[in-house]
Parts: structure tokens; C-alpha cells; sequence
């Protein structure tokens, strides 16, 4: 599976300690991130990052890319609904492109972890209804 991982600057030390305690289960898979958040998992981990641009220079528009050429099967996007800053990805539009081409999306660390643990069982049935 494809996933990618983001994180809002307030939420990026979460991601990262989400990305140690399921290293084992991600590195089975191909990781995408923005920019930033991909070098502090790269730091902390032993995982292999495919880093886009970092958020405020296009990298969420990258990821959206991604999810409209089906590329990508999951998203991780920790965001931060208290402080988001104004140079922060959008993360309505990616909600949006996940919704239309039926791509799940996680947006706390709860939702993070049962997609994950859902891909650690082998459980990718929102696959079968994806549109061609």
C-alpha cells in the first residue's frame, strides 16, 4: 500500500512518535510525506520516506496529485483544528479529493491507529471500492 503521512507543525512530534511505534507495520509499505514532517520520520526511524515539497511551498497540492492519479491508498494528515497556521497545508482540499476518489482518511492519531492496525490484518477492503 501507498500512504501518505502529514502532519500541522503542532503535530509533527505526534506523527513522528507514530511512526516509531508502528515502524514495523509501515515499512512493509511505500511512505510519501511533505517535506518536513518526511526528514523528522526519516531522523527518528529506519523508515524509507518519499518526500514531495514541504506544505507551504505545494507539497499538500503534490499529495493531492497523488490521490487523483491513484496513487496513493491512505492518508495520514494530523492536523491541528486549535493553532493551524496560515502557511499550513489546506487540509479541506485533500479531505475533499480523499472523499471523491474514496481514499481514507485519518485526521487524529485515534483514526491513524485503526487504519493502521486495519492494514496490519490485512484488511483493505475500501480497495475493492474505489472508482477505475
Amino acid at each position: 500500500m501507498k500512504i501518505a503521512l502529514i502532519a500541522h507543525d503542532e503535530l509533527k512530534d505526534t506523527m513522528v512518535n507514530f511512526c516509531i511505534a508502528y515502524e514495523g507495520i509501515l515499512k512493509e509499505h511505500v511512505l510519501f510525506s511533505t517535506g518536513t514532517t518526511g526528514k523528522r520520520i526519516e531522523a527518528a526511524t529506519e523508515l524509507k520516506i518519499d518526500k514531495v515539497k514541504s506544505g507551504p511551498l505545494g507539497g499538500d497540492q503534490q499529495i493531492g496529485a497523488l490521490i487523483a492519479q491513484d496513487e496513493l491508498d491512505l492518508v495520514i494528515f494530523l492536523r491541528d483544528p486549535l493553532t493551524s497556521q496560515p502557511h499550513e497545508p489546506d487540509i479541506q482540499a485533500l479531505i475533499r479529493l480523499c472523499d471523491v476518489y474514496k481514499i481514507p482518511v485519518a485526521t487524529n492519531i485515534a483514526t491513524g491507529e485503526l487504519l493502521v492496525k486495519a492494514m496490519e490484518r490485512g484488511e483493505f477492503s475500501w480497495r475493492l471500492y474505489k472508482k477505475s
